[in-house]
């Protein structure tokens, strides 16, 4: 079964970091992306740029709202993902406790939605 680990955090957070804690992380997660690599679970993954980069659409009642910035006001932002091909949820949260930044935000596991056709 497919799921979706999406890594929450604090871009203000990460930004007061240390260049030292920052490389520590990001070699964190190299060494956990070979890990899944070697597994054969990862079906994808990519970091994503800062929020102040998304642009958010919506529609209601056919009036179209483009606006810059993510969705909503939140503490964490979605900073990246990883697609996983795992037995269960209980690998899958396995998986995302490995995650380097969990330590300091959070991730999401949630199940993939296969469509049919």
């Amino acid at each position: 079964m497919k799921y979706l680990l999406l890594i929450n955090a604090s871009e203000a957070d990460e930004d007061k970091m240390s260049e030292a804690r920052m490389g520590e992380i990001l070699e964190g997660y190299g060494k956990f992306t070979e890990e899944l690599i070697a597994s054969g679970a990862l079906v994808d993954s990519n970091r994503l740029q800062p929020s102040t980069t998304a642009t958010t659409v919506r529609v209601r009642n056919g009036k179209e709202a483009i606006t810059d910035g993510p969705f909503a006001e939140t503490k964490e932002q979605i900073g990246g993902y990883y697609l996983v091909d795992v037995a269960n949820l209980d690998e899958a949260i396995a998986w995302a406790k490995k995650i380097p930044s969990v330590d300091y935000g959070s991730i999401e596991v949630r199940p993939i939605w296969e469509m049919e056709g």
